[in-house]
């Protein structure tokens, strides 16, 4: 039985090659952006499960309060781990440190500055799954003078040698000796690393370091006994702290609370700024409604297109009903059909799949895992072909097996007419769902085009940032500057903490204005040049100068948010009071100047209080360039930079692209949803396409008569379109409040965000019609434009 099913299958593919071709195109294409979207969305969901004791597996962070919102702290003092295990023994069963650094290592006279380096204690193969080829994960960093490399660093270094004992220079002064090589880190860690180094060989030069509880500056993992109880183990913290930091929090008046967050909830964690690889759960869940909405869009045009050419078959349904066939039976053959149709549709997309994966990847940032050995994606597809088999086949399957055969045989049945307000439904829904995404496209353009337009408070252009990442950089970083300076094409420098867009210190503060009150403000430290090179605006007092010698040790500037924070009507009443930070100094120091609020975060987040203060802890200098001259002032700066650290590798980047960088994933979703919802609209169109050209072959006498009694083309034209057309018109009217009820959700996600235009709404709905109109005006015209002779003989 199955076999005669398969051959009515394939005889009615042959007789009707047009749909069928249309149906498994759409089906095809749908299918594919499926799957690709479904391996993303299970790479995104998989990170750190692979670790083999991962759900027992927790790193430690700090929650602490600034302008009322929690902030989620990644990093803890060296100072936490032993005391975590000794005090909690009954609970936690190891502890872990792990600290990411970049060093120079060097091997027969060649460096790296490698960037990916992790600093961690001898248990972390013991405790994380990255498993060892070479050496044995409990002793690999027992020696502080040890090393594990990657499989792929190996390689890099030594070619296909034996590495195992070989020696490496460690930021030239330090010998270290390979005792294990790790398979490269799976994609889907939120921890990747090259090399392992112990953080023992810290220990000499930073005794105090492992000792001091206010220095936070790691990460530390704790793994659970299997029957703890995590909840428990909170509620325990409260008195940790106080014993641990009771007095240092009194003196300074910040608070801190202990929490630890499970590993795998770390990768979709919001607060993010701890340089490991995070996601956003958020655009998962867009690219997850993506994929059901193309799927569901292929899907339809495979029932329009199957209930339209229902009068095709009704006579073969009367025959076979009158021959003896149950209503069962045709049921079973026309979602056989339907499922063969999917079939061919998976294989299809496998093939595209393969094709289009390096384009795929590059546009994500990073590579999946190879999908051909993931079982998961063997199960999706079987999944696939059942569900769409039996969504798409299901309606056609019930209409076309409910024929009465003897309408059927005497062929009463008109073309299409028991189904036309259910397809006309379903056009409905596949435009509401088409111009939906365009409307979010054209919103999100509008979104990312004003954000980097903004008028951020400061110039970013020509800025050039070097960090201080290794030992002589930063021994020699006043050098550097002064050298730097020399160039005529450099206009300024400073020399900072931080960069706008990059990370910002918080610290506790008391002020001159309510000295009982202790403030958590962001914190800038600089030389006095930040001002000039930034080219921010002083609104109040004066900037840093030279020719104020207290300056570097008794002035800070603040911005104008911070001024109202410590109670300020105006900058003005801020100048010359006092402010101390509580956590950094002792020293009371005095408000020179305020300037205007400056856009030190992204755009996603309001402008906070921020005090810049002269000081030791700069991280990078911030460079002002001459934009006539850039080639050849980035060829001397390259210059400069090799005679104060000549051992590495000269390394920048630009502000203008850090700022970039902070709305990398909202650039991601404006990519993602203009290219799927050209695919949307492409299927949507393939559909309307079978339904004209099947609309005009069933009309095609019609049209000759009315051609013979004197209509003109623009008539019939007019006559074949307009219902395909209502209903797109109709869904595109839906889709615009659904549209600006997502996007006005997706826009909450800016603290500086557009405003809703009408033009945007009427745009997505005029690109739909107008591609709709093409779609259905081409068969109408080639329709409206035959021979009526040879119209008036069609039967």
């Amino acid at each position: 039985m199955i076999k005669n099913y398969l051959s009515f299958a394939i005889k009615n593919f042959r007789k009707q090659k047009l749909f069928s071709l249309i149906n498994i195109l759409g089906l095809t294409i749908g299918i594919t952006c499926c799957l690709m979207l479904f391996l993303f969305i299970q790479n995104e969901f998989s990170y750190d499960n692979f670790h083999k004791n991962g759900k027992n597996i927790y790193r430690v962070m700090r929650v602490g309060e600034m302008n009322g919102e929690k902030h989620e702290i990644p990093y803890v003092s060296a100072a936490y781990a032993p005391a975590l295990l000794s005090d909690f023994p009954d609970v936690i069963q190891k502890v872990v440190r792990v600290v990411r650094d970049n060093d120079l290592i060097s091997y027969n006279n060649t460096s790296y500055n490698e960037k990916n380096v992790v600093l961690a204690d001898d248990n972390f193969f013991s405790v994380f799954s990255f498993p060892l080829i070479k050496g044995n994960p409990t002793t690999a960093l027992k020696d502080p003078n040890s090393i594990v490399l990657t499989e792929t660093t190996a390689k890099k270094y030594f070619g296909n040698d034996d590495p195992m004992g070989k020696i490496l220079q460690f930021n030239k002064d330090q010998q270290l000796k390979i005792t294990g090589i790790s398979k490269d880190v799976p994609v889907n860690s939120h921890l990747q690393f090259d090399m392992v180094v112990p953080l023992e060989i810290l220990r000499p030069m930073l005794p105090d370091w492992f000792t001091n509880f206010p220095n936070n500056t790691l990460f530390t993992y704790v793994q659970l006994k299997p029957d703890a109880n995590p909840g428990q183990l909170e509620k325990r913290f409260p008195v940790f702290m106080d014993k641990y930091l009771g007095k240092y929090y009194a003196k300074t008046g910040a608070k801190m609370s202990l929490i630890i967050k499970p590993l795998n909830k770390i990768y979709f964690a919001s607060d993010n700024f701890d340089n490991v690889k995070h996601g956003n759960r958020k655009m998962v869940y867009i690219f997850m409604s993506i994929a059901i909405l193309i799927l569901l869009i292929a899907c339809i045009n495979f029932i329009n297109l199957a209930t339209a050419r229902a009068t095709d078959r009704s006579k073969e349904v009367g025959l076979r009903k009158v021959l003896g066939a149950v209503k069962k039976q045709l049921l079973s053959q026309f979602i056989l059909e339907s499922v063969l149709f999917a079939t061919l549709a998976c294989i299809l997309s496998v093939l595209l799949l393969q094709l289009l994966m390096p384009a795929y990847t590059g546009l994500l940032g990073y590579k999946l895992p190879a999908f051909w050995s993931n079982p998961w994606f063997y199960i999706f597809i079987l999944g696939v072909i059942v569900i769409v088999g039996l969504l798409a086949g299901s309606y056609p399957a019930i209409f076309l097996s409910s024929f009465s055969p003897i309408e059927s045989l005497k062929g009463k049945l008109k073309a299409g007419s028991n189904g036309a307000f259910f397809r006309k439904t379903l056009v409905v829904f596949q435009f509401s769902i088409s111009v939906l995404l365009i409307i979010s496209v054209v919103v999100m353009m509008n979104q990312m085009r004003y954000v980097k337009n903004f008028d951020l408070g400061f110039n970013k252009e020509q800025s050039m940032i070097v960090r201080f990442d290794n030992f002589d950089i930063s021994r020699k970083k006043k050098q550097f500057k002064n050298e730097l300076l020399t160039l005529p094409s450099v206009q300024n420098v400073s020399l900072m903490s931080g960069e706008p867009g990059g990370f910002h210190d918080r610290y506790s503060f008391e002020a001159e204005s309510n000295p009982a009150e202790k403030y958590l403000l962001n914190t800038e430290f600089s030389d006095l040049d930040i001002v000039k090179t930034l080219g921010l605006k002083i609104i109040a007092g004066r900037d840093f100068s030279e020719n104020f010698g207290t300056d570097t040790t008794q002035a800070v500037l603040i911005n104008r948010t911070t001024a109202a924070t410590l109670g300020y009507n105006t900058p003005e009443q801020a100048i010359g009071k006092w402010i101390r930070n509580i956590t950094g100094d002792s020293l009371r120091r005095t408000i020179v100047g305020v300037v205007e609020d400056y856009h030190y975060t992204s755009l996603q987040t309001a402008i906070g209080p921020l005090v810049i203060s002269p000081g030791k802890d700069n991280r990078l200098a911030l460079i002002k360039l001459n934009p006539s001259k850039l080639k050849s002032t980035i060829s001397d700066i390259k210059k400069v930079y090799a005679v104060v650290a000549p051992d590495y590798p000269f390394e920048y980047s630009f502000l203008d692209d850090r700022f970039d960088q902070l709305y990398r994933t909202e650039s991601k979703q404006e990519s993602v949803l203009s290219i799927f919802s050209v695919i949307a609209i492409f299927i949507a169109c393939l559909g309307l396409f079978g339904l004209s050209s099947y609309t005009a072959i069933k009309r095609t006498k019609e049209v000759g008569v009315r051609k013979v009694l004197g209509s003109s083309v623009e008539n019939i034209v007019l006559l074949l379109s307009k219902d395909l057309l209502k209903p797109v018109l109709l869904g595109a009217c839906i889709a615009a409040p659904v549209g600006f009820y997502f996007m006005n959700k997706w826009l909450q996600g800016f603290a500086y965000r557009i405003e809703f235009r009408w033009w945007m709404f009427a745009l997505a709905i005029f690109i739909a019609l107008l591609i709709a109109l093409l779609t259905v005006g081409v068969q109408a015209i080639k329709a409206a434009m035959a021979n009526p002779v040879k119209s008036l003989r069609t039967e």
